[in-house]
């Protein structure tokens, strides 16, 4: 792994965040998390329509609270997948209605022609005067310019498709990414962790590299819930979401697990560097004060817990799991806001117990 974050890395990312929080200030925007993400992605340039929108709003001044929370609702809020779905399946329906019908068009046509010309083939034969040359030739053009007509009518029909395929695969490209990202966090979901973590194993088994599994919990973060409301919770798993994010390598998979446990796949990383890693994150997650959006009113701190397994061989990726979830239920048992690798004391009396 070499350094948890190289020089370049941390540099382009540092970078990235005093841009967003640039634009933040200029345009008095609190610094919720939902708001630096937006200038955050902004800044990294990696969606090009929203790019595109806050280039022409930069034109007119700096985007102000209601428009930055309009922006995030259109670019970077979840939408019903399922709607998206059936709004690409529609249109390529629709599409490939279109281009079968100019197909069949096309091809009754040719049928014509094609039989048109065998008749004119049969008369040639036989003795033709002038007037019935002239007829037939006039017939052939006539059918000949039909003929053109529907090929350019196909020929357009197929350009249009094309257009529309290209908008198309786009789409269903932005689709597939949603149904690979968290509504709420936008790191990486549940299902993206499921179909990756097996290739995950299998590319360091490959490589001969090390590969780290880390397991994250935010402590008592029901009690948190609770006491303070969903909105805050939401805030608090975008919080802990960004600063994963925001602490891990390109390579690396910050993943969702489910309700208020995350994961971290890091690949070409061994035991140690996975450790100290996880520790510069819950700290990170420690430092961080929180604030209620309504009243500004200071929450206090939130801390986390971590656990930590490194592949062996002939590990799957359940024994992987199974072991990076008991390091984190041993770091919960002892105490909280804490990081244990399975390789730890703790989880050596643990097993012998």
């Amino acid at each position: 792994m070499g350094k948890i974050v190289a020089t370049d890395e941390f540099t382009r990312a540092l970078a990235y965040a005093n841009s967003a929080l640039s634009l933040l200030k200029r345009g008095e925007v609190p610094p919720f998390p939902q708001f630096y993400e937006l200038f955050y992605t902004y800044a990294t340039g990696v969606n090009p329509s929203l790019n595109e929108r806050i280039n022409s709003i930069l034109g007119d001044g700096v985007p102000r609270m209601e428009v930055v929370e309009s922006l995030y609702n259109e670019f970077l809020k979840s939408e019903a997948i399922d709607e998206r779905i059936t709004s690409v399946s529609e249109l390529m329906s629709k599409n490939i209605g279109s281009v079968h019908n100019a197909i069949h068009s096309a091809s009754e046509t040719a049928k014509t022609y094609s039989g048109s010309l065998k008749d004119a083939n049969t008369a040639l034969c036989g003795d033709m005067d002038a007037t019935t040359l002239r007829t037939l030739t006039q017939q052939l053009l006539e059918k000949t310019a039909n003929m053109q007509a529907t090929n350019a009518k196909l020929e357009k029909s197929l350009d249009n498709a094309r257009e529309d395929v290209e908008g198309l695969q786009k789409n269903l490209e932005e689709v597939q990414r949603q149904s690979m990202t968290d509504s709420l966090t936008k790191i990486y979901n549940r299902k993206f962790f499921d179909q990756h973590i097996s290739k995950s194993m299998t590319d360091a088994t490959e490589t001969g590299t090390p590969l780290c599994l880390v397991m994250a919990d935010i402590d008592h973060f029901k009690s948190f819930n609770d006491t303070f409301g969903h909105q805050t919770g939401d805030q608090v798993l975008r919080l802990v979401a960004m600063t994963m994010r925001s602490n891990t390598r390109g390579s690396d998979l910050a993943c969702r697990y489910g309700g208020e446990e995350f994961v971290l796949i890091l690949p070409d990383t061994s035991l140690n560097q996975a450790v100290m890693l996880s520790n510069k994150i819950r700290k990170a997650i420690q430092g961080k004060e929180l604030l209620k959006r309504s009243t500004n009113e200071k929450l206090g701190r939130i801390t986390s817990s971590f656990g930590v397994a490194i592949m062996r061989p002939g590990d799957t990726d359940v024994s992987l799991i199974e072991r990076a979830d008991a390091a984190l239920y041993a770091a919960k048992r002892n105490g909280r806001n804490r990081v244990i690798a399975e390789n730890d004391k703790i989880m050596q009396k643990s097993n012998a117990a």
